[in-house]
Formats: C-alpha cells, structure tokens, sequence
C-alpha cells in the first residue's frame, strides 16, 4: 500500500530566499527594456530609410531625372 506523504517541515527554510527571486525578475524586466529599445531604433531607422527610399522611388516614376537629394553646404 502507499505511504501517507509527509507534510513539510515549517522550522525548514526554503532553499531559495525571496532576494534572489526578485533580483533575476529585476534582471528579466531590465533585459526586455533593452530588447524594446533596441527594436524600436531599429524601427525608427528602417522607416526613415524606406521613407526615403519612397520619395526617391516616387521622383524617379514621374519621370524626372534630378531627384538627388542636395544639401546645403555648412
């Protein structure tokens, strides 16, 4: 027949304290932040880029031939 299962000893600390339980949730949050911020520059950059891309595109449909984009000298 089965054995009755012992209930847990309450003088018994648990192995892990809450520190550390706390500290690599910590750790976890901090690392998706940087993971979004590196997401969303790489948004940020990837739209300007096709933006432009776009506007350059749209010159060059119409059918002209100067589209370059000229900036002024400093």
């Amino acid at each position: 027949m089965s054995e009755p299962k012992s209930k847990p000893d309450p003088t018994k600390k648990p192995n892990s304290s809450p520190k550390s339980q706390s500290g690599d949730s910590r750790r976890g949050a901090i690392a998706g932040l940087i993971i979004a911020a590196v997401i969303l520059g790489v948004g940020l950059w990837l739209a300007r880029d096709l933006t432009a891309a776009s506007k350059l595109q749209d010159c060059l449909m119409s059918g002209r031939s100067n589209c370059n984009v000229i900036e002024p000298a400093r």
